[in-house]
């Protein structure tokens, strides 16, 4: 199941980005920012009260441009569709704010986030060097946001 995030997931939340990320995870400080923010949305999929997945997008009021922030994916359910569901959510919330566009940043070196994004529909547009704190180069990824044709409506789960 999908849901919105609440300050009350903080624990496991923060939990799942230390575990994913061994540099530039979001720590349990800015991951409250972002629950407690108007101008972010943390999603969650969870089945039987675990913690299968997370995604934060974020928004920005002077312009139609969603960020995907992070994203990140339990050991336990890879291979699930996690992902491309917490994706799919995302966009429709981020089409229904009124944004155009979808961006988000990959390391180069993330082959399975890349693929997972490029299943997706999102093209590469430009790449950053040292992007990341340990030095990584990044990739940036991208996709409109409009409107789904009856054949590409928002994946349910």
């Amino acid at each position: 199941m999908i849901r919105l995030a609440a300050l009350s997931d903080l624990a496991p939340l923060t939990a799942l980005e230390q575990a994913s990320f061994v540099c530039d995870g979001v720590g349990r400080r800015a991951m409250a920012g972002f629950l407690r923010s108007g101008a972010a949305l943390v999603l969650l999929d969870e089945v039987g009260g675990q913690l299968q997945g997370h995604l934060i997008v974020r928004f920005n009021a002077r312009h139609r441009i969603a960020r995907i922030y992070s994203i990140a994916v339990a050991a336990h359910a890879m291979g699930q569709g996690v992902g491309r569901a917490l994706v799919a959510r995302a966009e429709a919330l981020a089409r229904a704010r009124g944004s155009a566009c979808m961006r988000l940043e990959i390391s180069v070196d993330n082959a399975p986030s890349q693929a997972l994004f490029r299943a997706c529909g999102y093209a590469v547009f430009g790449h950053y060097d040292d992007y990341y704190e340990d030095g990584g180069a990044a990739l940036r990824l991208q996709k409109s946001l409009a409107q789904a044709g009856p054949a590409q409506g928002a994946l349910a789960r």
